[in-house]
C-alpha cells in the first residue's frame, strides 16, 4: 500500500497551484491469536515492525513470545494479525478481564489509570556516554533518515543513534507513538549503547516505550511535558531535549553527557 498520494489544492501567496503530496494514514487493527487488542490510525508501513513494538512496549509480548505476524488487507483497513506463544497469550487473557473501557492513541490497551501513569523498571546499566557534539550530531542524522518527511511534511520520526555506527535505524509514521513502535519492533532487542531520537515533544508514554527498549538516552527536538521528566528521572533515562544543531537542553541524569565545551545556562 502506498504512503502518500498526490493531491490537487489551490494555492495563495508565493505557493504555486498544483499537487501536493500528503501521507496516507489508515486504521491498522493489531489483533492477538484471533482477537481485536486495539485500533490505531497508522501510516502503511513497517507494519511487521509495528506488531513487534507495540507489543513489546505495551508489556503484551516480547519478539521471542511471537509466533507469527501477518498483514491483512481488509475494505475498512489493515489488520495486524499476531499470533503469540501460550505464556503471552494468558498474561493477555488476564489483561483483558480487567480492561474498564476503550482506549485511545498512545494508551492502547491500558487498564487503569494507574497502569497509565506506571513506572518502568530502570533501563539496564549503561557505560553510554556522549559529548555534546554527538548529541547534536544524533539530533542533525535523524532529519537524512525522513524520506516521507520530506516528501509531505506531515509525519514524524524515531530513530536510534549509537556513537560508533550512527543512525541504526529509523521509522516514520504520521503518529509519533507509531513511529517509536516500530523503530523498537525494528530493533527487535534491548539496546544499552545508544540513544533514541524523536521529532515530536515528548509525553510520559514515550518515555515508558524508551525504557522497554532499554534505551539510557532520549533526544527530542521538541520539550517534555513535567510527567515525562519525572518518569525519565525514576527510569534511569538521560532526557535531552530542544535539541538544535547548536544546542540542547538536559532535563535528566546529565551524567552521561561529558565535559566536552558545553554552555550550560
Amino acid at each position: 500500500m502506498q504512503t502518500a498520494r498526490n493531491l490537487p489544492r489551490l494555492a495563495f501567496g508565493k505557493a504555486a497551484p498544483g499537487l501536493r503530496a500528503l501521507p496516507e494514514e489508515v486504521a491498522v487493527a493489531i489483533s492477538y491469536n484471533g482477537t481485536t487488542q486495539a485500533v490505531m490510525m497508522a501510516t502503511p508501513a513497517d507494519l511487521q515492525d509495528f506488531a513487534y513494538g507495540f507489543s513489546a512496549t505495551e508489556g503484551i509480548a516480547q519478539p521471542a513470545e511471537i509466533d507469527s505476524v501477518t498483514v491483512q488487507d481488509t475494505d475498512a483497513g489493515i489488520d495486524l494479525q499476531i499470533w503469540l506463544h501460550r505464556p503471552a497469550e494468558a498474561r493477555l487473557t488476564q489483561r483483558r478481564r480487567s480492561m474498564a473501557g476503550p482506549v485511545g492513541c498512545g494508551l492502547c490497551g491500558i487498564d487503569s489509570l494507574a497502569e497509565a501513569t506506571r513506572s518502568p523498571a530502570p533501563v539496564p546499566q549503561s557505560t553510554l556516554q556522549l559529548t555534546p557534539s554527538q548529541v547534536m550530531q544524533a539530533a542533525s542524522d535523524l532529519v537524512k533518515h525522513q524520506p516521507l518527511h520530506d516528501a509531505t511534511h506531515a509525519v514524524h520520526a524515531a530513530g536510534f543513534w549509537t556513537p560508533k555506527a550512527g543512525m541504526i535505524a529509523a521509522r516514520e509514521d504520521v503518529g509519533r507513538h507509531n513511529a517509536l513502535d516500530k523503530l523498537v519492533g525494528a530493533l527487535r532487542q534491548p539496546h544499552p549503547a545508544g540513544a533514541v531520537v524523536l521529532t515530536s515533544r515528548v509525553s510520559i508514554d514515550l518515555v515508558q516505550k524508551c525504557a522497554a527498549l532499554g534505551a539510557p538516552v532520549l533526544i527530542a527536538v521538541s520539550a517534555p511535558t513535567a510527567a515525562a521528566v519525572s518518569m525519565a528521572e525514576v527510569a534511569g533515562i538521560t532526557l535531552i531535549a530542544l535539541a538544535r544543531p547548536d544546542r540542547f537542553e538536559v532535563f535528566t541524569h546529565p551524567q552521561r553527557i561529558t565535559a566536552e565545551a558545553a554552555d550550560v545556562a
